[in-house]
């Protein structure tokens, strides 16, 4: 039985690289193909590696006098150049009854080297934070990692690198599910993957198999268990890699990133054997643009609104603040099209 919504993710406790890594590519008899899949074996084991070198650990505070002792709270991803990027929430302490973030955390690499880390900025709506290393700081053998340039599919391999339950770098491999998943934790859509994750990989990377970043790890579902206090799932979430790496960039240049807003409060509707979205309460831009309650939703610039989640996506993902767009809709049995000059979600809506 579904029991909470945990902030957190990922870790397979056995560590193993997927069987296909296992086959013994030193037997004379084997074929040039087996000897082709022998390469590419050993290519993906390299990829592997150099996403555990690029993962780092983000620690807690040490509760000993002397500083000797640590532990890992959150896990984050080495950008290059001194940056470190992460999840907002696991910066911060479990019960720090605080919303504040914290302008220095440490950071621990595969390599056991700690440093200090900046804070450069967050990003509320998607929980993301960013931080950086001086560069005379930054630990050897760190290695950068890079975004993907496209999205993450439905059934796409994928794998994840952290510091499940404080421990670490531990790997876990598994799938994409529903690339169109939404939590109240954060306002952009989310990655649903079926692999295991664990409390301490929020603010980890999902990889695909050129190890390139196409998510941040967010949070699981936490279901009934005895110890409840080790959340553990093999139903997780991440923030889709081009939306972060949207907002990584804007951070990096000093610049806010502001998402759209619609204003709009949407039901269903059934109309000619359909069900359809339609307005249950207007606000703000859409108010101002003329909806009404029960005006049905039928497009976006010309594209079909099928669900909520579907529109939400558009907006938040195809538009920016004050940017006009076309909305048509069925009001009394006759279709109007309204234009709507879309307003800025403030990070408030999120505190």
């Amino acid at each position: 039985m579904l029991k909470t919504i945990a902030t957190c993710l990922a870790w397979s406790a056995s560590l193993l690289i997927p069987s296909l890594l296992g086959a013994n590519t030193a037997d004379p008899s084997t074929t040039p193909f087996d000897k082709a899949q022998g390469r590419l074996r050993a290519g993906f084991a390299e990829v592997v590696e150099q996403a555990k070198l690029g993962t780092v650990g983000i620690l807690t505070k040490s509760a000993q006098p002397d500083g000797k002792a640590f532990s890992v709270r959150g896990s984050g991803i080495y950008l290059g150049d001194g940056y470190i990027l992460t999840a907002r929430h696991a910066t911060k302490g479990q019960g720090a009854g605080t919303t504040a973030d914290p302008p220095h955390v440490s950071v621990i690499a595969s390599t056991l080297e700690e440093a200090p880390a900046a804070l450069v900025g967050v990003n509320h709506f998607l929980d993301v934070a960013l931080y950086r290393i001086s560069q005379e700081e930054v630990p050897h053998g760190l290695a950068a990692r890079t975004f993907s340039q496209t999205e993450a599919l439905p059934g796409e391999r994928v794998f994840t690198v952290g510091y499940p339950l404080g421990w670490g770098p531990a790997i876990s491999y598994g799938h994409v599910g529903n690339p169109n998943t939404f939590l109240q934790t954060v306002q952009s859509r989310l990655l649903q993957v079926d692999l295991s994750a664990c409390s301490g990989n929020s603010g980890g990377g999902l990889f695909n198999a050129r190890g390139e970043i196409v998510g941040l790890v967010h949070a699981i579902i936490q279901t009934e268990t005895v110890r409840e206090e080790r959340r553990c799932s093999r139903f997780a979430f991440a923030v889709p890699g081009p939306l972060v790496n949207k907002i990584v960039t804007a951070l990096k240049q000093g610049q806010p990133f502001h998402f759209s807003k619609l204003g709009l409060q949407l039901t269903s509707v059934k109309f000619e054997n359909r069900w359809h979205m339609a307005v249950a309460q207007a606000r703000g831009p859409a108010r101002r643009a003329g909806f009404k309650k029960g005006d049905v939703l039928l497009s976006i610039d010309d594209r079909p609104i099928s669900s909520a989640s579907q529109l939400k996506t558009y907006v938040i993902e195809h538009t920016r603040p004050m940017q006009p767009v076309s909305i048509r809709i069925l009001r009394q049995h006759k279709e109007k099209v309204l234009r709507v000059i879309l307003g800025k979600a403030l990070p408030s809506a999120l505190e």
